[in-house]
């Protein structure tokens, strides 16, 4: 899913930890602000930092754990598991 990752690694060693705009993290997980957006309200989407009150930053760290704790066999698995 996130292949790249090693290879800006080796460019970049803080690149799990930049923080991204909504977004940029939505481009990263393949979804759009909005859908992070209705996350961060309704519960269930990945950790943010929250800066000044109002502005909302992601790291990539964050977001590829949420990836992976979302990770399922079928549709009525309720965890994640890694074959």
């Amino acid at each position: 899913m996130f292949q790249h990752i090693s290879e800006n690694l080796a460019r970049d060693p803080d690149y799990l930890d930049r923080l991204l705009n909504e977004d940029e993290a939505g481009r990263f997980l393949g979804f759009t602000a909005r859908a992070l957006q209705g996350w961060r309200f309704k519960g269930g989407g990945p950790y943010f930092v929250k800066i000044g009150g109002k502005a909302v930053r992601y790291r990539r760290r964050d977001l590829i754990a949420w990836a992976e704790e979302n990770i399922r066999r079928h549709s009525t698995d309720g965890g994640s598991h890694h074959a």
